[in-house]
């Protein structure tokens, strides 16, 4: 049966690799399922106990900003209608587990890139830049960030023990302004993030003073 025409488009939450110096799309990473929880954490950047009295309102940076989700993968339903030589069939969600974790690895070329620049005499040899990392979660929340922690939990498994079932947990550090270069293009992106963020702040944030029963500072 066709959806209603009334029914409102859910949005996937994912991540979205990309070129981190011309924002050229890479790869898109949907989450199978929108996770039931978001967990954030966030650390001002300020004065520390002790500093002058003149610092105490004083912020020195965007906060620090930890994102925690855990995202469920389920094989099932694929391998319903998968073909024997589909890959559903024959690696299970090995494909899907495998996007998330190559995001912890440099790649294999950087790799060897560098082990030959080293067994060449090269004194000091720099890790080759990895894709930038873009969390999205609706429209009001797409964000720079850095894959910190993940944890994979297996619990179903077909007949070549390749994992049907998992659960994973992936926790997030927003890249702020000041991590990326204030004046780049992923910069550009946390901007807009705290961009929306103060107007949204603006549409809530203008009440009066009696409504907090405070007319007394007035």
């Amino acid at each position: 049966m066709a959806s209603s025409p009334l029914t409102p488009r859910l949005l996937k939450a994912g991540l979205v690799r990309v070129e981190p110096q011309t924002g050229v799309l890479i790869e898109v990473v949907p989450l199978q399922y929108n996770p039931d929880t978001l967990s954030r954490t966030l650390q001002p950047r300020g004065a520390t106990d002790g500093a002058p009295a003149e610092e105490a309102t004083r912020l020195t940076g965007p906060p620090t900003e930890t994102i925690s989700l855990e995202a469920e993968l389920d094989a099932t339903d694929a391998l319903e209608n998968a073909e024997p030589t589909d890959d559903a069939a024959t690696l299970g969600l090995w494909p899907q587990l495998a996007i998330l974790e190559r995001m912890l690895y440099p790649g294999l070329a950087a790799m060897r890139a560098a082990h030959a620049q080293a067994a060449r005499g090269a004194i000091e040899v720099l890790p080759a830049p990895e894709p930038l990392t873009v969390f999205v979660w609706g429209r009001s929340r797409v964000m720079p960030v850095r894959l910190t922690d993940m944890s994979v939990t297996e619990d179903a498994f077909d007949t070549a023990l390749n994992p049907i079932r998992a659960k994973v947990k992936l926790s997030l550090r927003v890249l702020n302004a000041n991590d990326l270069g204030f004046t780049s293009w992923p910069a550009s992106l946390y901007l807009a993030y705290q961009g929306r963020k103060e107007s949204l702040a603006g549409r809530f944030g203008g009440r009066a003073l009696s409504d907090l029963g405070l007319e007394a500072l007035q």
